[in-house]
């Protein structure tokens, strides 16, 4: 019996480094596993973004995947689900993402589900992506944005994961701006966002100017602590 796993990528916030980390870690499975098939799946998704980069990185051919079971519910106006769809007099169907969810699942080895905005955004008037991880049952994965004010994030994002009792497996930080060692350590240190959170911290991606270099993407995901994650 096919081995699935499935991982949900999370953030504290909208361009926390959530597709940083997605395409770093599906860069590295096909390098690393490419007896071992791949899918990506953002279920939602406001606006052009992370789907056309993913495409355009992964080639949908070869994954083995249509552009609907990559980004199931689409809206053109880059706002909160919610509002987007009311914009448009449209409906958020989750069982269609759910369906396309499923149907990678029991065809890959590996599914990578990229969120939208951050773990507390709202998927429908009623939801959140904290409810989706735990509703669909995720292990989930939280980048937290290297700034000031990082441990709060992190503290407080790791209380609404346990809140909605999401199965969070680590967490990510992630460098949004070119950063030193000196300035990781002062806005966010590995012991404390570990002993405050009791999540462990599974390293640090560094500033990256483009997205589009697989291997320096790969670079990335080896150099993390996988072994909580994959």
């Amino acid at each position: 019996m096919k081995n699935h796993r499935t991982l949900l990528i999370t953030g504290t916030d909208t361009d926390a480094g959530k597709t940083v980390l997605t395409t770093a870690l599906a860069a590295y499975w096909q390098k690393v596993h490419p007896q071992n098939s791949l899918g990506i799946i953002k279920p939602i998704q406001s606006g052009i973004g992370d789907r056309e980069l993913i495409a355009r990185l992964f080639d949908l051919d070869k994954l083995d995947q249509s552009l609907e079971e990559l980004n199931p519910i689409y809206f053109s106006a880059p706002l909160a689900p919610p509002l987007a769809a009311e914009q448009e007099n449209a409906s958020i169907n989750l069982g269609a993402a759910w369906q396309a969810f499923s149907a990678l699942r029991e065809r890959k080895s590996l599914v990578l589900v990229e969120a939208l905005g951050g773990l507390g955004s709202p998927i429908t008037r009623e939801l959140t992506v904290a409810d989706l991880a735990r509703d669909w049952r995720l292990p989930t994965v939280l980048v937290v944005p290297v700034k000031l004010g990082a441990i709060g994030q992190a503290i407080a994002n790791v209380a609404l994961a346990r809140q909605a009792a999401v199965n969070l497996k680590g967490i990510i930080l992630n460098c949004v701006q070119p950063c030193s060692d000196k300035e990781i350590a002062q806005w966010a240190p590995q012991d404390p966002i570990e002993s405050l959170t009791n999540i462990p911290v599974c390293g640090i991606i560094p500033h990256l100017d483009s997205l589009e270099d697989i291997e320096q993407l790969v670079t990335v995901a080896a150099n993390l602590d996988l072994e909580y994650l994959l």
